[in-house]
């Protein structure tokens, strides 16, 4: 993989295709690799250089060395959008990946072309609240989950009832987690992120994207449920909200070809020419 060195760490990031730059920021504890599965595909073959990378603290940190705050995240994508593309690019996040994208936002939004945000909200409520305290206690405390159960919990809270009442979907995400578990020990270096403070305001006062700023919420989100989304495409000015149906927090995994068909419409919405003005 490609290495550059910048924002004070060295960034591991893979690249595909070729066209105007996408950059995919993913959210809690998965790697940038989760988005090859069905977005990277469907972008390049749209046209576009998409770029993923793991974020801070997706493998368990070394002793000594501080956990990874939503600046240094920020400051990170800053960087590779500097370094490797030109300056300015389509920035795409989930969850905290897309908490992530909306900081690029108030912070360099010279660098945002277009921006999609993905399972996102703008503020932590009081049952959010009780999960991220509940999720940073397991993470980074001595008492462990069993995997099993780990795995089924995770599962919950982020699948669709639609999906887990399917037989054969069920089978086939349980028969995924089997082999790649989910792990606390990756997650919890960025677990302490999931308590944002209110940041409405700040996104009513950002700049927007030149080309516009699209929202998407999952139907049947139990983490970011789509009315916390909704609140942040109503506070960013011009941008837009979209629903998705049948889909949980891994919304873009459930139902990519609903994701990706968003996605590229909202792209393709306006010339491509403008990227260059």
């Amino acid at each position: 993989m490609p290495l550059v060195v910048a924002n004070g760490t060295k960034i591991n990031y893979a690249e595909r295709g070729t066209g105007e730059p996408v950059v995919l920021v993913m959210g809690t504890g998965s790697p940038g690799s989760a988005w090859q599965l069905h977005q990277v595909p469907a972008l390049v073959a749209a046209g576009y250089r998409v770029i993923t990378f793991d974020n801070r603290g997706i493998a368990p940190l070394p002793p000594g060395v501080a956990k990874p705050t939503i600046d240094d995240l920020v400051g990170d994508v800053v960087a590779l959008v500097e370094r490797i593309c030109g300056g300015r690019a389509r920035l795409v996040g989930t969850s905290m990946g897309a908490h992530v994208v909306q900081e690029v936002m108030v912070a360099r939004p010279d660098l945002v072309h277009q921006s999609v945000l993905m399972a996102t909200r703008g503020r932590t409520d009081t049952f959010r609240g009780a999960l991220a305290t509940a999720e940073a206690a397991i993470a980074l405390g001595e008492a462990k989950l069993p995997p099993q159960l780990h795995a089924v919990w995770r599962l919950i809270q982020s699948l669709s009832p639609h999906t887990l009442n399917d037989e054969t979907q069920a089978r086939s995400w349980l028969s995924l987690m089997e082999f790649f578990p989910p792990s606390l020990e990756v997650a919890g270096a960025q677990t302490e992120l999931e308590r944002m403070a209110d940041r409405l305001d700040a996104y009513r006062a950002l700049t927007p994207p030149p080309d516009g700023c699209l929202v998407i919420g999952f139907a049947d989100d139990l983490v970011t449920p789509p009315h916390l989304g909704r609140e942040v495409a109503d506070a960013i000015p011009g941008a837009r909200f979209e629903e998705i149906e049948r889909c949980g927090h891994f919304g873009y995994l459930e139902r990519p070809d609903a994701v990706n068909a968003l996605l590229i419409n909202f792209f393709r919405s306006m010339a491509d020419t403008a990227y260059q003005q």
